[in-house]
Formats: C-alpha cells, sequence, structure tokens
C-alpha cells in the first residue's frame, strides 16, 4: 500500500520560505514520478512541480519557476519542495502524488496522493 504523507506548511510572509516534504512508503519507486499540486480556495488543483524518481528529471508549472524547486533523497524516500520568494498567490493546500507513467499536468493521472498541508502567505 502505497503511503504519500505530506509536512512542513504554514505561514509565512511573502517573500519567505518554506520546505514541504513528502514521505513516501510502500514500494519501490525508482520508475515514479513524484509531483506536487496545490488547490487553492475556489480554484481547480493545478500542477505546481514534478521529478522522475531514477533520472531527477524536473518539470515546473510557469508560475513557480526559478522560485520553487523539486528534489528527492532516495534514502529517506522523500520528496522536497523548496518554496522561496512566496507570494500570496501561492496560498493553497500542498499535495504531493505518484504515478508511474512519467510528469503528468493533470491530477486525475495520478494515483497515489498525500493528505495535503497548508500553505498561506501573507501580504
Amino acid at each position: 500500500q502505497v503511503q504519500l504523507v505530506e509536512s512542513g506548511g504554514g505561514l509565512v510572509q511573502a517573500g519567505g520560505s518554506l520546505r514541504l516534504s513528502c514521505a513516501a512508503s510502500g514500494r519501490t519507486f525508482g520508475g515514479y514520478t513524484m509531483a506536487w499540486f496545490r488547490q487553492a480556495p475556489g480554484k481547480e488543483r493545478e500542477f505546481v512541480a514534478g521529478i522522475v524518481w531514477n533520472t531527477n528529471y524536473q518539470n515546473y508549472a510557469d508560475s513557480v519557476k526559478g522560485r520553487f524547486t523539486i528534489s528527492r533523497d532516495n534514502a529517506k524516500t522523500t520528496v522536497y519542495l523548496q518554496m522561496n520568494g512566496l507570494k500570496p498567490e501561492d496560498t493553497a493546500v500542498y499535495y504531493c502524488a505518484a504515478d508511474f507513467r512519467g510528469i503528468q499536468r493533470t491530477g486525475a493521472l495520478y494515483n497515489y496522493w498525500g493528505q495535503g498541508t497548508q500553505v498561506t502567505v501573507s501580504s
């Protein structure tokens, strides 16, 4: 049973930084894609960033490119999202997702999801 557990959310002022973690368990993730999505109140869920576990290939939404960095730690089976230069429009619940089909920007294509962690950026 695959489990994804996010942590690291919180309240931060605009311009600040946060690092989200997604601890993955239940199988080996060598061929998997891990991704971060977010959903703000009243808005659709949107792709933020993705990483292919065994190649380290990364892909980012235009809205976060240059500010956010996705990475993974093989030993800890954990994926991170380092968020710098946060803006109020980054406020959302952030979700970790996993799938074996490569980086997809459509959330419905991911089989496994975490419970989410709230990120709030004050102006």
